[in-house]
């Protein structure tokens, strides 16, 4: 009987995600023939400067449970200005993403982190978990200072090591803050030259069918 739970939560998984995919959102700025436009092709740009703003108005938890309850959650470096540890995060990422893109238009890459969720102590030394990451951006065009087209939100969760595979990635110098700024630097990336840009896997429930 196990060995049929795991395929058959797989087809679920399956089936529910084509569902959500197959029904319409309607926004106020749809257009007639919005469904005729296809994938959105990425801009031809690249990063000339770049903006991060952490705004204090979300909240930092330092509680040490499993799951602290609140938009910015840090423990990859000692104690200190949350805010200013995560901005420098996407500092980092955004740099490392600015040396691998070569568009030929110059542009400004504004970034607002909404949620930085990484994991506790307790978290990481068991579970693990994810890591909950969300930012919205826009492009600015350089030689003209208007922006290019809307600012976008992104989900940009990673899946978070715990226990031994933590512990074993630590060793070999993959930190928590390591990961998390190759993981920005691609999603930067992926959102400059992908089209339709960066796609979160549905980790969680991903995670739970492998566990199985």
């Amino acid at each position: 009987m196990r060995n049929l739970i795991k395929p058959l939560l797989a087809a679920i998984l399956l089936v529910t995600l084509t569902a959500c995919g197959s029904v319409p959102s309607a926004t106020r700025s749809a257009m007639p023939d919005d469904t005729m436009l296809g994938t959105p092709l990425p801009p031809d740009v690249r990063i000339d400067s770049f903006t991060v703003n952490v705004p204090r108005s979300v909240k930092v938890n330092e509680r040490n449970l499993y799951y602290p309850i609140g938009d910015i959650v840090w423990r990859g470096e000692p104690l200190g200005d949350r805010y200013q540890q995560v901005k420098a995060i996407f500092e980092a990422g955004l740099r490392d993403a600015a040396t691998r893109i070569d568009g030929a238009r110059p542009v400004r890459l504004d970034v607002q982190v909404m949620r930085f969720h990484a994991l506790s102590e307790k978290a990481r030394y068991t579970v693990g978990g994810v890591h909950d990451i969300e930012f919205r951006y826009r492009l600015v065009d350089v030689a003209t200072g208007q922006p290019i087209g809307p600012s976008k939100e992104v989900s940009a969760d990673l899946d978070a090591l715990g226990g031994q595979d933590a512990m074993a990635a630590e060793g070999r110098g993959e930190t928590q803050k390591v990961r998390i700024v190759a993981h920005l630097s691609k999603v930067f990336r992926e959102e400059l030259t992908v089209p339709g840009g960066h796609v979160t896997a549905n980790l969680g429930l991903l995670q739970a069918i492998n566990d199985l």
